[in-house]
């Protein structure tokens, strides 16, 4: 529990666990609301005839985890992508938890960055966020990553600008 300006922050009940092909299901049926919807996933359907991300078996095994309560309802999921020598986090948070005040996300960024120390010790670990995404940004923030880098890249939707942030440790303002 951590204790910031008279407000308890208990830590929220979530375990990291292997990705099944019912939470890949789940996960397409998740919608943000716009500007966040460009991170809706497409169809099961769709993804699957594809082969793309978590629908083919092997990057789902090797690079896939599912975050859930302890209620075993999926909270979020998480891909760690190797790079040689960094650990590169890709999330996502269900959206009806997205833009929370209370630090939810922050608290699921840190438990992400404990599973990607315990699974490459000693790497590096860094995210790519869009630069216009300051909701973000600001929780990977306090969860201990500052910007290293900004550079454009494509997009499903075009070219587009990025940070990419990396760990520095643990932040505890909340």
């Amino acid at each position: 529990m951590i204790t910031t300006n008279n407000m308890m922050h208990e830590s929220l009940p979530w375990r990291v666990v292997p990705l099944t092909e019912a939470n890949c299901h789940e996960l397409c049926t998740w919608k943000y609301s716009p500007p966040y919807d460009l991170y809706n996933w497409s169809p099961w359907e769709t993804m699957l005839r594809e082969q793309a991300e978590f629908a083919d078996p092997q990057i789902r095994a090797e690079q896939y985890r599912a975050v859930v309560d302890e209620n075993g309802i999926l909270s979020g999921f998480v891909q760690f992508f190797p790079i040689v020598g960094v650990t590169r986090l890709g999330l996502g948070l269900r959206p009806d938890l997205c833009g929370k005040a209370s630090g939810i996300g922050t608290q699921f960024v840190h438990l992400l960055v404990q599973e990607a120390q315990r699974r490459t010790p000693q790497q590096e670990i860094d995210l790519e966020v869009l630069v216009w995404n300051e909701r973000a940004i600001q929780t990977y923030e306090r969860a201990g990553f500052t910007i290293t880098d900004t550079y454009n890249k494509w997009t499903p939707t075009g070219m587009a600008d990025f940070h990419c942030m990396v760990y520095n440790g643990p932040s505890l303002i909340w």
